[in-house]
């Protein structure tokens, strides 16, 4: 197969979505997230990361100080999409995301995400 037929089947295929965690292994604070590319968004915090670029000051404060050693990153729930061409993940990934919120705790000194779950 040539780069090109490569590339192509590459952008046309379906990338893993869901929830994802970076978590710092010695103090097991985390930081959790979703996305409609897993693999993607994954490497894209370890760039900003080892770049020193981080959005977040107290994750990227603490890989300053551990290093990669430091920390874990996981994919911790996957979502299927539905079959229909028009389907829109974001409300499901939403309600995916909560779960593991809730779940997790990963606020105040427990983790790195600043926002709580909003109330109904």
């Amino acid at each position: 197969m040539d780069r090109k037929s490569l590339i192509r089947e590459y952008k046309e295929s379906a990338r893993p979505m869901g929830v994802y965690r970076v978590r710092n292994t010695r103090t097991g604070k985390s930081l959790v997230g979703v996305s409609v590319d897993l693999p993607s968004i994954l490497n894209r915090h370890r760039a900003q990361l080892k770049l020193n670029s981080h959005a977040n000051r107290s994750l990227q404060d603490d890989w300053n100080e551990l290093g990669s050693d430091g920390f874990e990153f996981e994919i911790l729930d996957t979502l299927k999409p539905a079959d229909t061409p028009d389907y829109k993940p974001a409300d499901d990934l939403k309600m995916l995301e909560e779960l593991w919120l809730e779940k997790l705790s990963p606020f105040g000194d427990q983790g790195y995400n600043t926002a709580r779950k909003r109330s109904p």
